[in-house]
């Protein structure tokens, strides 16, 4: 139960946080002129920081830091879960990659991508229909 509620606790901090930072560096973004206002700039910041976090703390888990299951719940899954679960899609990319698994790893990301995109474009198609 103190792992689920560390989860919970966690995500709320993550999502609140997703918002501000994309939401500043979006917002930034729209100053500029051409393509680079029209780019989703705070996504990426997001995406990629969250990606950073993930390799920076389950490397310290894993290597120097033995923390609680509670507090790694917290942070691996809570936060970094609200604030992008792209980090996790990176993480188990790297994780398959580092295992010997390239071909798993493009597979997960060709797969990630493309079926994501065509979720996204199915659902829209969907919505408009009904």
């Amino acid at each position: 139960m103190a792992k689920l509620l560390a989860i919970f606790l966690g995500g709320g901090l993550g999502s609140v946080g997703r918002y501000l930072l994309q939401g500043l560096v979006q917002e930034r973004a729209a100053e500029a002129r051409g393509w680079a206002a029209l780019f989703p700039w705070g996504t990426l910041a997001v995406n990629l920081s969250g990606c950073f976090a993930i390799g920076l703390l389950a490397g310290l888990f894993e290597q120097r830091w033995l923390a609680r299951p509670e507090l790694r719940s917290f942070l691996l899954i809570g936060v970094l879960g609200g604030f992008t679960t792209f980090s996790t899609f990176g993480f188990e990319t790297w994780s398959l990659a580092r295992g010997g698994g390239a071909l798993l790893a493009a597979g997960n990301v060709l797969a990630s991508v493309v079926l994501g995109y065509l979720g996204v474009a199915l659902g829209a198609a969907l919505a408009r229909a009904v």
